[in-house]
C-alpha cells in the first residue's frame, strides 16, 4: 500500500550535482534548478547546493569522500533534514553516504517517485507508482537494508519501504509480478473503455511537466481542470468530449514528461501513456518562457519516440507568450524591434515544425481562437482521411 502520510513542508534540503563529460557547470546548475523545483513540489526547501566535478562517479560515494566531508561540515548544527542527489545512486552508495553524513539521502528518481506517490489518486495510478517503487528498490536491495531502516517519514519514505524492511529479493519479485497482473486487468478494462468511445478522432495534450497543459485543457474543453504551479500536477489521463462548431472529438490531458525520468516509472505508466500512443493527433505544449524550453522539446520528442508515437501528426503549441515577452523585452525597447524579434521567433519555429505551430497565452487567452481553428481543421482532415465516405456524419 502507498502511505497516505503527507509532507509537512518543514524539511530543508541540500542538493548535490555531478559535472561529468559531456556536461558543463551551466547545464548541471540548470538540472539543479529543476531538482530544487521538484523538492519544493514534494515539500522541501533548498538551503544549499553542492557541485562536484569528476571524470566519472565515485563507485562508493558518487562524489568522493572529500566533497562529502565538505557537505558534512556545512550541515553540522543546521536544520537540514535531507540530501538529494540529481543522479541515480546505488543502494550501497546511499548506505555509504548516510554513514558519513548521518542524514537521510535520496536521489532524483526517489524524489520523483515520492511526488508521484503523493499525487496518485486512482487505483491504477497508485498501483503504477507502487510497481515503480518496487522496481526502484529491487536492484538496490543488497545495499539498502540500512537505507530502508532509516525511514521515519518525509520525502523519499512514502510507499513500500517501511513495511517491507524484512523483504528479500524473492518476495519483492513476487510483489512486482502481482502488481503487474493487477495492472494488466485494469489495462484490459481501460482498453475496453477506449474502444467504447466509438469512432471519434482522439487528440492528446503532451508536453514537459508544468507547461500549462491542464490550463489549455480547461480552455478547449470548457471543463474546469486541476492546475497549479507544481510539477506533475496531474498523473491520471483525463478525457473529455469536445465539439468545435459541429465537429466532435475526444481531448485528453496526459502526465507531463521530465528529463532523467526514471525508466521504471515510464514502464509502470505505459498503460496511462497508451492514451498518447492511441491518439490520432498530438498537441505538444511548450512553455516558451522557460530558459531551457528547447531542451524540454527534445526531452518530449525523445519520450514520444520511445512510446512509438513520434510519427503522428503533431501541432506544437508555444504557450506562455506573455511570460516570454516579459522576460525578453525591456520596457524601453522599441515596438518595431519587438515585432521583429517575435517575427524571427515565429519564422524559426514555423520552419522547424513545417508550419505546424501556434503561439498562445493560455492565462491571457491570447490566440486561443486561432488555436481552436487549427485544431478543428486538423480534426476535420483526420475524419476525411479515416472516413472518406462518411464525412457528413462528423463534419455536418
Amino acid at each position: 500500500m502507498i502511505s497516505t502520510k503527507r509532507i509537512t513542508g518543514e524539511e530543508n534540503a541540500v542538493l548535490v550535482g555531478l559535472i561529468q563529460k559531456p556536461q558543463d557547470e551551466r547545464q548541471v546548475n540548470e538540472y539543479l534548478d529543476e531538482l530544487s523545483f521538484l523538492a519544493l513540489t514534494a515539500g522541501a526547501k533548498t538551503k544549499k547546493r553542492f557541485v562536484q566535478k569528476l571524470p566519472h562517479p565515485d563507485s562508493k560515494t558518487f562524489i568522493g569522500k572529500g566533497k562529502l566531508e565538505e557537505i558534512k561540515s556545512y550541515i553540522q548544527g543546521k536544520d537540514i533534514n535531507i540530501i538529494i542527489f540529481d543522479d541515480e545512486l546505488s543502494g550501497s552508495q546511499i548506505n555509504n553516504i548516510e554513514k558519513i553524513l548521518e542524514i537521510k539521502t535520496i536521489d532524483r528518481s526517489d524524489l520523483i517517485l515520492d511526488i508521484f506517490a503523493s499525487r496518485a489518486k486512482t487505483a491504477q495510478a497508485k498501483l503504477q507508482v507502487e510497481l515503480a517503487q518496487y522496481q526502484y528498490i529491487l536492484p538496490r536491495l543488497r545495499g539498502m537494508w540500512k537505507h530502508l531502516e532509516r525511514l521515519g517519514g518525509g520525502i523519499g519514505t512514502r510507499g513500500p519501504g517501511e513495511t517491507e524492511i524484512e523483504t528479500d529479493r524473492r518476495i519483492v519479485n513476487d510483489k512486482i509480478t502481482l502488481l503487474r497482473k493487477r495492472l494488466k486487468e485494469i489495462d484490459k478494462q481501460a482498453f475496453t473503455q477506449r474502444k467504447d468511445r466509438g469512432e471519434f478522432i482522439r487528440v492528446a495534450l503532451v508536453g514537459y511537466t508544468n507547461v500549462g497543459k491542464s490550463t489549455l485543457m480547461t480552455l478547449l474543453s470548457k471543463n474546469e481542470m486541476f492546475a497549479e504551479n507544481k510539477l506533475f500536477a496531474t498523473l491520471d489521463t483525463t478525457t473529455r468530449k469536445v465539439v468545435f462548431e459541429t465537429t466532435p472529438f475526444l481531448l485528453s490531458d496526459t502526465v507531463g514528461f521530465i528529463r532523467k525520468l526514471p525508466h521504471h516509472l515510464v514502464e509502470s505508466f505505459k498503460s496511462t501513456l497508451d492514451e498518447v500512443r492511441e491518439s490520432d493527433i498530438l498537441l505538444h505544449v511548450v512553455d516558451i518562457s522557460h530558459p531551457q524550453y528547447e531542451e524540454q522539446i527534445g526531452v518530449v520528442n525523445t519520450t514520444l519516440q520511445e512510446l512509438k508515437a513520434f510519427d503522428k501528426p503533431i501541432l506544437t503549441i508555444f504557450n506562455k507568450m506573455d511570460e516570454y515577452e516579459k522576460n525578453t523585452f525591456d520596457p524601453w525597447l522599441d515596438e518595431n524591434v519587438k515585432r521583429e524579434i517575435l517575427a524571427e521567433l515565429k519564422e524559426k519555429w514555423e520552419h522547424e515544425t513545417n508550419n505546424n505551430c501556434v503561439f498562445v497565452s493560455a492565462t491571457e487567452k491570447r490566440n486561443i481562437d486561432e488555436l481552436r481553428e487549427i485544431i478543428l481543421n486538423n480534426v476535420k482532415e483526420m475524419y476525411r482521411q479515416r472516413y472518406p465516405y462518411r464525412t457528413e456524419h462528423f463534419l455536418s
